[in-house]
Formats: structure tokens, C-alpha cells, sequence
């Protein structure tokens, strides 16, 4: 047989596991039990998987002899199981609705470990000032409203963090990314007008920024220009003590970068037609051909990221800033500033997977096999953050083989519309699933688990379970049943 002849060699895109979901994935049975009595799709989450990624953050501070604090962005899940177990940690926790703030109320935090960020409707500040939460103003209109709330109520002065954006560098012109929040740098000297008139209702503990890229270079400029914020502060008077560098840490999905690099480098070339297509409907992620030529950028989260999270953290800090040339860290020592950071999904990493029972598996008159689930795009939003990651094949124990080798199939969701693709990649297995196997997607607890989640056509959303491994065993409890305190009783025993 000729090579050409040869069905291309099998893309995997092989999911990085650290050993608590790993050890989880062996317990196949127990998975298979959890789905049968509580219905596909399945979010379990590991809530000491979450303490255990704070205890490396803060390894980070240590090692830059900072201060400071870790907030978890609670928008990156719902889980109760989670925010009560990083209670029982000293971080603290980023709420950016009301709804949030009131869930980590009930979770066992107190006004001192809450930030409150996001746009704030009246309601939401008006909790968030009663409870005596640090308030992340997005602009100048929050810092009003914040201060009528104060005197209007008789409460203490409120701390307030100012969100600022359009960093430039005082050498070499280079500007951080535009976002649509914050304030821009060139008003901070209004911002402090309205400051020092609400000094009485306000106290200012700091400055920040929450920008959504992965550069480093925009980072860094962004945090010199935080530490020249603070200046600006000290010399109205005012005595600023933190720098936010918010979220963005990322996460690295893959096990293997040889993998992530061999599959983009092959969607360029089904998209220039050199290779078969390796999606349904030859669709490019961005990428187009135009006269020949390979046209737009790759709309993918960077699956593979040799720096990421905690040491991502590390990095930044270790980075010289732009304009003063000396480590960013040290300069926020020398400033007697705290650091805060609002991880989401690298504090989310490898804290859960949602499970989802095949339904369905047929092949199509082209000779493509789809493999319907019992879930749909909504509940595992990896399509909409753009994670291109393999699920975990788990058979049905006692089940027949199907056949020796990897094969290639299309995922798709129980909704009644041609767009419900669990993701538009072809996606090799190790062999043809059989209706009632699972197919296990790993690392979804940051954004891609319940971020996205809707009762589209009365379909269920998925329930929540929290498990922790014991002994060597597993026990589990519902979501909302979780407890710190209740972590070495019997009941839920798998």
C-alpha cells in the first residue's frame, strides 16, 4: 500500500493530569456508578486540588518576600464545594455579582476576604459596602455611589482598590492592551479630586489592573504604571498599601507540546488543503485562505503554555519593568505595597472534570463516525474558551471490544441544533466508544464547566459532586453538601 493510500496518522491532543484527577480517572466504576445515579452530564470537582493550587501562589509571594493576597475569581465556577474549601485556606475570594457575594457570604467568608469587582448595580454595592468588602472600582461614577452609600448609612470608611487601564511605558513607547474597563491612567488626577472630597466615607488601599491578555510585556507595563499610581497617591495624602495584578495566570491544558505544535501546524495545512480536513465542515478556527495564501490568526487558547499559573506569577515578578529596569517585584517590596492577584482558572486547574454518557454511535454515509453524548456544548464550554483538549475514554465495565486501534470521530450534543458540537475537532480515541461508555473531559472547573451552562430545550444541567480520595478510596458528597469540617466522616463513601 502506498503511503498516500494511508489514513493520516491519528492528532492527539492528550490532556495534562495531575495526580488527584489522574487517580480519579482510574476509578472508573465509581464514575460510572456517580453518573447512573445522578445523570449525565456529571461535574465532579477536588476541592484540596483548589487549597493546594493557593499554597503555590503564595509560594510565590514568599519567594519575593511580599505580602499580599490571593482572590480566587469566583466566576470561573459555582461550586460551593470549592469557595467553602479555599474558606478554610487564608485566601480570599473575588466576587463580581451580587449572587456571588451573597454564596461566599454563606460560605464561611467575612468582609476582609472579599473583594468585590465587576460593574456594580446599586444592589450589589449596597451588600458588598455593608459587609465591609474591599470595593474594586471600575470608575469614577462606582466611587461616588460608594461614598453616598457610606454616609447614607452611617457605615465605616469603605477600602476601595482603582481599577486603572491605557498603561504606557515612560521609555519606549508601548501601551498595554485597551479594555473597556477601568480608568485610564491620564484621569487618575480626577479620580483623586473625587477622593479627597469623600475622604471621610473612602480609604483607598490601592491601585490595579485586570487586563485580558497573556503577554508579559503588557503586564509589566501595566504594574510600573500601578507603582507610579501609588505615588500619585502618597502625594495627595492618601496611603495606599496594594498593587492587583488580577487574573490571566493561564493554564496549561496538554501534556505534551510536541502534540499542541504538530496539530496547529497540521490545521494550517487542512486549511490550505494539503492534508485532509480535520474538523466538521472544514472549519479553520480562524484561520482562511485567501488567493493561496493562509488569511486571519488562530482563535485558540494557547493549550500548551510552558509558563503558566503559580510560575507565571513568578515571572512577572521577576521581570525587570520597562521603564525603571529593575525586577518588578523588588519594586513592589521597596514600595511596602501587598500584592493581590485574582487567579480564575489557574486557582480552577486540574479541580475538575465533567462526565458525559454516549448515547449514540453511528457512522455516516462518508464514512465519519459520530458519537452523540448526553450533554451538550453549553456544559462543557471548551469550544467557547477555545481549548482543543481529548477526552478520556471510560468503558462501561463488562462491555465488548469494539476493535483494536485509535479511531476518528465527531462529538456531538443532545441539542436539537446543527451547531451543538462538543467541539468542531476531529477527535481520535483509543477505539469506538459504545452507547453507556463515558467520555471524561478533564480540567473543565476553570470557565468551561459551568460558565457557559443553560436548560436550552428543558435539557438538565449538570449536578455537582465534590470528592476527595482517602485512604486510598474515594468518598464523594453532593455540591451543596460539601463541608470542610466533614471531610473525614463516612458518609458518600464510594
Amino acid at each position: 500500500m502506498s503511503n498516500a493510500s494511508l489514513p493520516p496518522e491519528p492528532l492527539y491532543l492528550e490532556p495534562r493530569l495531575a495526580p488527584r484527577p489522574a487517580s480519579l480517572l482510574k476509578s472508573a466504576a465509581l464514575l460510572h456508578t456517580l453518573v447512573d445515579a445522578l445523570g449525565s452530564p456529571l461535574n465532579v470537582v477536588l476541592p484540596e486540588q483548589i487549597a493546594e493550587n493557593v499554597a503555590g501562589f503564595r509560594s510565590v509571594l514568599r519567594r519575593h518576600q511580599l505580602s499580599g493576597q490571593v482572590f480566587f475569581a469566583h466566576k470561573a465556577n459555582r461550586s460551593s464545594a470549592l469557595v467553602r474549601r479555599l474558606a478554610a485556606t487564608d485566601a480570599a475570594v473575588d466576587a463580581a455579582s451580587i449572587g456571588e457575594l451573597r454564596h461566599v457570604l454563606g460560605s464561611g467568608f467575612t468582609g476582609p476576604r472579599i473583594m468585590a469587582t465587576g460593574p456594580k448595580d446599586p444592589e450589589f454595592l449596597w451588600l458588598a459596602a455593608r459587609s465591609g468588602v474591599t470595593v474594586n472600582a471600575d470608575g469614577p461614577a462606582e466611587v461616588e455611589d460608594a461614598a453616598r452609600l457610606v454616609r447614607a448609612y452611617g457605615l465605616p470608611r469603605l477600602r476601595i482598590v482603582l481599577r486603572l487601564s491605557d498603561f504606557e511605558t515612560s521609555g519606549a513607547r508601548t501601551l498595554s492592551r485597551r479594555s473597556r474597563f477601568g480608568t485610564s491612567v491620564k484621569a487618575l488626577a480626577g479620580l483623586l479630586d473625587i477622593l479627597e472630597r469623600h475622604q471621610d466615607s473612602l480609604d483607598p488601599i490601592g491601585v490595579g489592573y485586570h487586563l485580558d491578555t497573556t503577554s508579559l510585556d503588557e503586564k509589566a507595563t501595566a504594574l510600573e504604571g500601578c507603582l507610579r499610581a501609588v505615588e500619585e497617591l502618597r502625594l495627595r495624602g492618601f496611603a495606599p498599601r496594594a498593587v492587583d495584578v488580577g487574573g490571566g495566570f493561564g493554564v496549561s491544558y496538554l501534556a505534551h507540546a510536541a502534540q499542541w505544535e504538530r496539530y496547529t501546524t497540521e490545521l494550517t495545512n487542512a486549511v490550505m488543503g494539503r492534508r485532509p480536513p480535520m474538523t466538521w465542515g472544514g472549519h479553520g478556527y480562524g484561520l482562511r485562505v485567501e488567493n493561496g495564501t493562509v488569511k486571519g490568526s488562530l482563535g485558540l487558547y494557547p493549550a500548551h503554555r510552558p509558563v503558566a499559573g503559580a510560575a507565571y506569577l513568578d515571572e512577572l515578578l521577576s521581570r525587570p519593568a520597562p521603564g525603571l529596569g529593575r525586577p518588578l517585584g523588588t519594586l513592589l517590596l521597596e514600595s511596602l505595597c501587598d500584592l493581590y492577584a485574582e487567579p480564575g482558572r489557574a486557582l480552577a486547574d486540574q479541580c475538575g472534570l465533567t462526565l458525559g454518557r454516549v448515547l449514540e454511535v453511528r457512522r455516516t454515509d462518508t464514512g465519519e463516525h459520530l458519537v452523540r453524548l448526553a450533554l451538550n456544548a453549553g456544559d462543557v464550554g471548551l469550544e467557547d474558551h477555545g481549548v482543543l483538549m481529548d477526552p478520556v475514554l471510560l468503558p462501561r465495565a463488562g462491555a465488548p471490544a469494539t476493535g483494536e486501534g485509535p479511531v476518528a470521530v465527531h462529538l456531538m450534543g443532545n441539542l436539537c441544533l446543527e451547531a451543538d458540537l462538543i467541539t468542531r475537532r476531529t477527535v481520535h480515541l483509543p477505539r469506538l466508544p459504545r452507547p453507556g461508555d463515558l467520555l471524561a473531559f478533564a480540567n473543565t472547573a476553570g470557565y468551561c464547566m459551568d460558565f457557559t451552562a443553560t436548560q436550552g430545550q428543558r435539557q438538565p444541567v449538570a449536578r455537582k459532586v465534590a470528592v476527595h480520595e482517602e485512604a486510598g478510596s474515594w468518598h464523594w458528597r453532593l455540591d451543596e453538601q460539601y463541608w470542610p469540617i466533614a471531610d473525614t466522616s463516612t458518609g458518600g463513601q464510594a
